[in-house]
């Protein structure tokens, strides 16, 4: 089968029109993400990701289903009552941008073109901007004072806390200009966004808490067959991060593939390393030593990863004093935006 934004696009709508037909508790449905933008393939793959809303809280929460090696389809379930207030939506880094512009395939009673409506009133103000932001600042923040109950010794669930905090913080200089990156284009993307913002140095930065600055190809490339078997084996457990799905490892791994052949390769850390600890945090300390390798040569453990939360602190510091400088800049009083 060939595989175009096109095919993918009809394969949305077929799905819309099959679910909505056999289910009438679904009242909206839309297609979000990568397949928005003119580019949505990295190495040959990308994901169809929907967003049904229901009139009632849905059974499940998200749903991955196979179609075919390289595709898949990653199905989000709302339920009606969390677009009740369009207002906070506005302000929220996560829907805000995905009720903004996606692509409508169902809707009934005008349910979706209200709330869209609502949202998109002043959007791109600086004070929803800002506030947009500040809110992913407040998150990394909230799990970097997690971390400090515990910053020495990590095991897979400390670096993914901390891999997280840096997550929200990537997002809320990201947001200054646009949506938030998704996974596998994070590092792709963040260069040109932290430029936008004038802070170009935010790139190099989210690197080196990473302890990629001194990477190269050739270790994420000798690191893969590694992450392939922890990826396989944790995507069996019931407790996995649901984007661990044995459909989406060639989603990912001919992403890494083709992002270490170009001219950024070290862009595929991020995935890699988020995916590969959302594995290890499921799987017996046995079936856990490459990753653990890894996190040591990214000096991601004892004392070393002390340090790095330390570093993300400082990270964090920088972003809180750029919002507060750009709201200063708008003439808002810091008690609207913070």
């Amino acid at each position: 089968m060939r595989i175009t934004r096109a095919s993918l696009i009809r394969i949305a709508k077929e799905t819309v029109q099959e679910r909505t037909f056999n289910d009438q508790a679904i009242i909206a449905a839309y297609l979000a993400g990568s397949l928005l933008t003119e580019e949505p393939f990295i190495g040959g793959t990308a994901d169809i990701d929907l967003v049904f809303v229901h009139s009632e809280a849905p059974a499940q929460r998200r749903e991955i289903v196979p179609l075919i090696d390289r595709i898949h389809l990653d199905i989000a379930h709302r339920a009606k009552k969390e677009y009740d207030s369009p207002r906070e939506l506005r302000v929220n880094p996560w829907l805000g941008y995905e009720i903004y512009d996606p692509m409508l395939l169902y809707e009934t009673r005008h349910f979706f073109e209200f709330t869209q409506a609502s949202v998109r009133a002043g959007f791109h103000e600086p004070l929803a901007v800002l506030q947009r932001a500040y809110q992913l600042l407040e998150h990394g923040r909230q799990i970097w004072m997690d971390l400090q109950r515990n910053p020495s010794n990590p095991g897979p669930t400390q670096i993914a806390k901390y891999l997280k905090s840096i997550n929200h913080a990537v997002n809320a200089i990201a947001e200054l200009n646009g949506p938030p990156l998704p996974e596998r284009r994070l590092l792709l993307d963040f260069p040109a966004r932290a430029e936008a913002a004038e802070r170009p140095g935010f790139a190099a930065g989210v690197l080196g808490l990473l302890g990629g600055t001194e990477l190269d190809a050739s270790t994420l490339t000798d690191w893969l067959p590694a992450w392939k078997e922890a990826f396989l084996a944790a995507a069996k457990s019931s407790t996995v991060d649901a984007r661990i799905h044995a459909a989406r490892l060639g989603y990912y791994e001919q992403a890494f593939e083709a992002m270490l052949g170009n001219e950024n390769p070290l862009a595929a850390l991020w995935p890699l390393l988020r995916t590969w600890t959302l594995a290890a945090a499921v799987l017996p300390e046995e079936q856990t030593s490459g990753w653990l390798a890894a996190c040591q040569r990214l000096a991601l453990t004892g004392d070393d990863f002390t340090a790095r939360v330390q570093g993300l602190d400082h990270y964090l510091d920088d972003i809180e004093e750029m919002l507060e400088n750009m709201a200063a800049v708008n003439g808002l009083e810091p008690s609207e935006v913070f």
